[in-house]
């Protein structure tokens, strides 16, 4: 997915959910549940429009084109089951990649500091990376890869995905049909994203200064 391709599905997403919906009817929420789970479970696609997807969700169930009560929680199934996915993928991965005992990147050290920051400090990790694109991809992967405890994980993941789905959705539902709103959804549902992204851009300017002192 080019760079293009992405702007333009997050600028008329409602559009494109509302052609999906004429079209196939109830089968959109099949779809809806793969992209939350796809953006979620494979740390390869990060990129997947969740935020402002959930946003315009929650207006579309405000309008009564959709159930709100089977779009939440189908899509919050889909945030745990992705996450608990992307996890199990890291701890397979992470298995394998800290045994090189003799690697630059990943040795017994790395993975024992990982393990020992996830048992700490995981469960608000897993929790904020929800609200956070690209961050909310990897964070469980990470989990996974420092074998931080499953059942703590679970406990977590399911929170974190109810609270990310729930805020946004409800959010959509009760403001997406202001006129406004309604008008510019497009440019709000961009807007979204790049205040999500915000923390990212935070973390990595503060990284670049302490780097340069």
């Amino acid at each position: 997915m080019d760079l293009l391709t992405l702007v333009n599905l997050l600028l008329h997403f409602d559009a494109q959910l509302a052609q999906f919906i004429q079209a196939y009817g109830h089968w959109v929420y099949a779809m809806l549940f793969a992209i939350v789970f796809v953006e979620t479970g494979l740390v390869v696609m990060p990129f997947l429009p969740g935020d402002s997807m959930l946003f315009i969700v929650g207006a579309f169930c405000a309008s009564g084109a959709l159930s709100l009560p089977a779009a939440l929680s189908l899509l919050w199934a889909a945030a745990a089951l992705g996450d608990s996915l992307n996890y199990q993928i890291g701890k397979a991965i992470g298995h394998k990649v800290f045994s090189w005992q003799d690697s630059r990147w990943f040795n017994r050290r790395a993975f024992d500091r990982a393990h020992a920051f996830y048992e700490q400090y995981g469960g608000i990790t897993i929790i904020a990376a929800r609200f956070i694109p690209f961050i909310r991809t990897f964070a469980p992967f990470v989990a996974g890869v420092a074998e931080m405890s499953y059942a703590r994980f679970l406990v977590y993941n399911i929170v974190g995905g109810g609270l990310w789905v729930g805020s946004l959705m409800l959010a959509g539902y009760a403001f997406g049909n202001i006129p406004w709103i309604k008008h510019n959804l497009g440019a709000l549902t961009l807007g979204i994203v790049v205040f999500s992204l915000l923390p990212v851009g935070w973390g990595w300017w503060k990284a670049r200064r302490a780097a340069a002192v």
